[in-house]
């Protein structure tokens, strides 16, 4: 299929040098686990936690409207003993080496469906112990070009698809469709045409949700549609000398855009008002910022390369666009440009996978470390006001760490696992106390543990006492090419009632 425009500097063969180095790298980390294990038992997951047994008390949660995006209060669970409620395999991988993988972008849980978005096609898997049920399948009309992780309240998101280039069409590979779903049943609610979208690839457009609304924007246009209807509220073309990159959604929506050409182009991030377009206010970046993501809307939360392709710092706003603080990147790794080999694809705005945003503080990952008998790595709070530190989420020996969402004020964290004794774990962290609660804890297949920990290969859903895994990229196994290869796998708590 045509993705349109080359995505980078990356060539075919360097991308594959990339992934080779990579799965190297990996399985050597595996091998020295394995050799490092000792022997253990289930019944010894419990004492590798931290903190207190769960109280098993209910948070407090607001009920929100059908049309907010989705912001789940997780329960404690009965026992935090997992075991598999989903695992499904893809087929008919023969084709697809590490230069020509099965693209899989886009995953969502439901109370009752773990959805992926494969090639040309979303997917529904029933979530239900012991079972690998295809709930749904939805054929869209070409293949899908940008998704985002936002999920309305009653299970409901948007992709963008590319559909088939008519014969003699000038434009090939244009993402210009816009599809909106029921996740719980599969069904397509409505599809739309984004206008004048003849610039609009996989390499550039990216999508977001707010309530009520589903926003697009691919550099030359934008354009945002009403959830109920698919009926068009607003759009914009680039008559003036800014450009919409890219939305950041959920609670609010944050434009970034780009304005004055290359090599002095200047960015700005304007809040707007989601049925209007019209901007509430807006922050302008300083000159020599060479690139800016938006890894939260609600708090505002902008990770900018300052002078440098890669990140360099956070800067934390208030509710009125007014500068707070300046946190430097040094030493962490927000992991804004770890997807796809930095290739654009499938929408990079929001894509932050080593950064979360609570209320009063904002979570990073650091980078690796590789000091012998030391953590690999660990999440440090940042207050969102001062940007001094707030508290250390301690790592651990030879368990490497990931910030998940947030949970009310409490930040969810997946834990690896070590070796084949210690368990991987979810768990809950609240750095006012320091207090660590498991949610989750449980053993991933041996041979597929770091592809689907890695969160620069795979998406990481917790939602609902569940935690799910999916590839966002499919390539067969060269020992085996016809055999099904693992897309997706999900666990679930063995006292909870299903």
């Amino acid at each position: 299929m045509s993705f349109g425009p080359p995505p980078s500097i990356y060539t075919q063969s360097t991308l594959a040098a990339d992934r080779a180095r990579r799965r190297r790298r990996l399985q050597l980390l595996g091998a020295m686990a394995a050799v490092a294990a000792v022997v253990g038992c289930v019944g010894g997951w419990l004492a590798l936690s931290d903190g207190d047994a769960p109280d098993h008390r209910t948070p407090a949660v607001a009920v929100q409207k059908p049309d907010e995006i989705r912001d789940t209060v997780e329960k404690d669970p009965v026992s935090p003993e997992g075991q598999p409620v989903v695992e499904h395999k893809e087929t008919d991988l023969a084709a697809n080496s590490d230069t020509n993988p099965r693209y899989a972008p886009g995953t969502w849980a439901t109370k009752k469906i773990l959805a992926k978005g494969v090639a040309n096609r979303i997917e529904g898997y029933r979530i239900e112990p012991g079972y690998d049920d295809v709930a749904w399948k939805l054929k869209l009309s070409g293949h899908l070009c940008a998704t985002s992780r936002h999920v309305t309240a009653d299970g409901r998101t948007a992709v963008v698809v590319q559909p088939p280039t008519p014969a003699g069409a000038k434009t090939k590979g244009v993402c210009d469709q816009v599809v909106f779903v029921d996740l719980d049943t599969g069904k397509k609610l409505w599809q739309a045409k984004m206008p004048n979208a003849g610039s609009a690839f996989v390499t550039n457009t990216n999508l977001t949700l707010t309530e009520g609304v589903v926003a697009v924007a691919w550099g030359e246009g934008s354009v945002a549609y009403d959830m109920e209807t698919g009926k068009q509220v607003w759009n914009s073309t680039s008559v003036s000398r800014c450009e919409d990159r890219g939305f950041a959604g959920g609670g609010a929506l944050l434009a970034l855009e780009a304005c004055g050409p290359l090599p002095d182009t200047r960015y700005r991030v304007q809040k707007l008002d989601p049925r209007t377009g019209r901007a509430e206010w807006t922050y302008r970046l300083a000159a020599g910022v060479q690139d800016v993501y938006l890894p939260s809307s609600d708090p505002p939360v902008l990770a900018v390369a300052a002078g440098d392709t890669l990140v360099t710092d956070l800067i934390t706003l208030d509710d009125h666009g007014k500068h707070l603080a300046t946190i430097s990147m040094s030493g962490y790794d927000p992991k804004c440009e770890d997807r796809y080999f930095g290739a654009g694809y499938f929408g990079v705005v929001e894509n932050c996978d080593g950064v979360v945003a609570g209320r009063t503080q904002v979570y990073v990952l650091s980078k690796e470390n590789f000091d012998a008998g030391q953590a690999p790595d660990w999440i440090v709070a940042f207050d969102r006001k001062t940007g001094r530190t707030a508290g250390k989420f301690e790592g651990r020996d030879r368990q490497m760490v990931c910030p998940l969402r947030m949970s009310g004020d409490d930040l969810l964290v997946y834990r690896r696992s070590g070796d084949p004794v210690q368990p991987a774990a979810v768990v809950r962290w609240n750095p006012s106390t320091d207090k660590e609660t498991p949610l989750l804890l449980f053993q991933l297949p041996e041979d597929e543990e770091y592809d689907l920990s890695d969160p620069e290969q795979s998406d990481m859903v917790y939602e609902q006492g569940r935690m799910f895994f999916a590839k966002r990229e499919l390539v067969r196994d060269d020992k085996a090419p016809k055999d099904p290869v693992l897309l997706a796998l999900g666990i679930g708590s063995a006292g909870l009632k299903h």
